[in-house]
């Protein structure tokens, strides 16, 4: 990563990812003043007085809001309750109903708005200031849900307080360093400049058009036409900033002055002129100097407008393709999804590091639900901020995916990468408290206590999974898993075989138990150990496996004897077995063929002599290696 973009990049991240934000926190509002500052920690000397009763709220809010709590994921179930309390406009019904409701759909602006309003009604204005704060908060790129606070804001200002225009125009600074950089951002800014008109600041007026004429927008072009009717309408002492205004004059003074000849070569230049122009006057001096200051203030700003246009052009066709740039519970069409990987993958191409930034945010937005796109934020922040990258974990995996398992997992293995541990454990743990039975994640959290040496509770978790099982074939999983542990961990093949054989005692069909117990037996010294091999592998084709199944193990037996085998007898009677396994499962193929029988196809591809290509063991051979031969 290029380290030279990470200032400007944390800036970003802190306005974007809400790092910093200084607005009161979505989830905690007990310590923060109307204007989002921090209060002193209230005094804990008190703690033993009594709080005050909830107020008993209405029977059918309780009913509806029992519904929301058992099925958070029913957004209609939402929608009737925050349409239910609306009606009903009992206060604490609302605020229950709406703050619960936001724990999980913090992007949906619009009932910020609704419950802002809630509180005005009752003439909460401090409350509905910190509902629009809490909101943008949560969505601080919602260009519409910022011109809503700002209209409310400069409506409930005190306009006899000589401070008020400062802090309106702060609330807006605020707005368009969160929201500006938006390819739809354009009401914003005409807000801003709309509202420093009005205050007759036309130099601010032409500082906004400078920032804005640089940012690629939708409305870019009319922007540009806005700011020369600005620049025509007014006087260039009245728009300009007194900085600029004494530098063009000078520059203007010296160019005139540049310009100006001798009177000699003024008699020579006019015997130069064509016949009948003599009289007319030099087209220079019937330009005033206002004139020229205009044309040059113009002319200086058509520069950055042409590379603006130029960057407008890269990604209007990603813009145009953009159906639906709001949350929304809803399925997204594969084309709206493929659009966002391109302009994404374009962006990160292209694009500077705050602009790749505010993209990712925008996508985020309309593609909350989906984990991909939270996986590729938080890859591409890895090397800018590590900050940025848990307060995106944070933000997917607590409150817009709290059932998705890989970016859990993710997140878990980020925060060991950093050296705590202890997070990671409470991550995963959270996990499978909340999705329980996802045996990816009861591995990791094996492999997690096995990496921090913590054998003893790495195997109290697998055999609490066998006892836990739903089915013999989830049983017979973790006992495979245990029992590698205590070989390849542990160094203990006792205990490992106890657990294969414990687990065949239930599950006797079950080839991957025959094929670890082998690898087991294969791990020391086959000759000293040539016996339990063979113990092995009868046991495995006296079984009631499929037939397929048990001409696999004679084979493997048959391969054994040729190798290590110490007589003769054993190798002739195991390879006559084969072949009368090998014709039952000829005879049983052609009835089937017939239509007399008819076995699982699942078996298909027997019958050849190589471990690692007998289909059936494909998955577990990525794991195992097979036995050396």
């Amino acid at each position: 990563m290029d380290q030279s973009a990470m200032g400007p990049l944390t800036s970003t991240l802190n306005s974007k990812c809400n790092v910093n934000f200084n607005f009161v926190d979505e989830t905690d509002v007990s310590h923060v003043t109307g204007d989002g500052m921090e209060l002193e920690e209230p005094s804990r000397e008190n703690e033993e007085i009594a709080v005050p009763p909830e107020p008993e709220l209405p029977a059918e809010f309780e009913k509806l809001f029992k519904g929301c709590e058992d099925n958070p994921e029913d957004f209609n179930g939402w929608v009737y309750l925050l349409q239910y309390v609306e009606q009903e406009n009992v206060l604490p019904a609302v605020r229950k109903a709406f703050d619960v409701f936001f724990l999980r759909y913090p992007y949906c602006y619009g009932y910020w708005k609704k419950y802002a309003d809630i509180e005005k009604k009752h003439d909460n204005i401090q409350a509905a200031e910190e509902v629009y704060r809490r909101g943008l908060q949560a969505i601080p790129l919602s260009v519409d849900l910022w011109l809503h606070y700002l209209t409310f804001f400069k409506e409930n200002s005190d306009t006899t307080d000589p401070e008020t225009d400062s802090r309106i125009r702060a609330a807006y600074e605020h707005a368009v360093l969160a929201a500006g950089t938006d390819f739809r951002s354009d009401r914003l800014w005409e807000s801003f400049i709309a509202w420093e008109t009005e205050q007759q600041k036309l130099a601010n007026v032409t500082a906004i058009y400078d920032r804005i004429l640089g940012i690629p927008t939708q409305l870019y072009s009319q922007h540009f036409q806005k700011f020369k009717d600005h620049v025509q309408s007014n006087h260039p002492k009245h728009f300009l900033s007194e900085e600029e205004f004494v530098k063009l004059r000078v520059e203007l003074s010296k160019s005139s002055l540049a310009g100006m000849i001798s009177e000699d070569d003024a008699a020579v230049a006019q015997e130069e002129l064509p016949p009948g122009i003599e009289d007319l006057a030099d087209p220079a001096k019937r330009v005033t100097e206002i004139e020229n200051m205009r044309h040059k203030v113009i002319e200086i700003r058509q520069e950055l407008f042409n590379h603006n246009e130029h960057e407008v052009s890269k990604r209007w066709a990603f813009e145009e393709a953009i159906k639906r740039p709001y949350f929304h519970v809803k399925a997204l069409e594969k084309t709206q999804l493929t659009n966002w990987r391109e302009y994404l993958e374009f962006e990160i191409e292209n694009g500077t590091p705050e602009r790749v930034v505010v993209l990712f945010e925008r996508c985020l937005i309309a593609c909350a639900l989906y984990e991909e796109f939270w996986i590729k934020y938080a890859k591409y922040l890895e090397g800018y901020s590590t900050d940025g990258m848990r307060h995106i974990y944070k933000k997917a995996c607590i409150t817009h995916l709290p059932k998705k398992p890989a970016i859990h997992l993710l997140w878990a293995a980020f925060e060991e990468q950093q050296g705590d541990a202890e997070e990671a454990r409470r991550i995963l743990k959270s996990l499978e408290a909340t999705v329980p039975g996802l045996a990816m994640v009861r591995l990791r959290r094996v492999s997690l206590e096995r990496r921090h040496g913590n054998l003893t509770e790495a195997e109290a978790l697998l055999r609490e999974s066998m006892e836990s099982a739903s089915t013999i074939a989830e049983r017979s999983f973790y006992a495979v898993k245990l029992a590698r542990q205590h070989m390849k961990v542990q160094r203990n093949l006792s205990k490992a075989k106890a657990v294969l054989l414990d687990a065949l005692e239930s599950d006797h069909t079950n080839p991957k138990l025959y094929l670890n117990l082998l690898e087991l037996e294969y791990s020391g010294d086959v000759t000293q150990n040539e016996a339990e091999i063979l113990v092995c592998f009868d046991r495995a084709v006296n079984s009631g496996m499929p037939i397929e199944s048990r001409l696999l193990f004679c084979q493997r037996k048959v391969e054994f004897l040729e190798d290590f085998g110490s007589d003769i007898n054993m190798l002739v009677a195991a390879y006559e077995e084969q072949q009368k396994l090998q014709k039952e499962d000829e005879a049983s193929k052609t009835k089937a063929e017939n239509g007399y029988d008819r076995l699982g196809h699942q078996y298909g591809g027997w019958g050849q002599n190589t471990w690692g290509q007998y289909a059936q063991y494909n998955q577990y051979n990525q794991y195992y290696p097979p036995p050396p031969t």
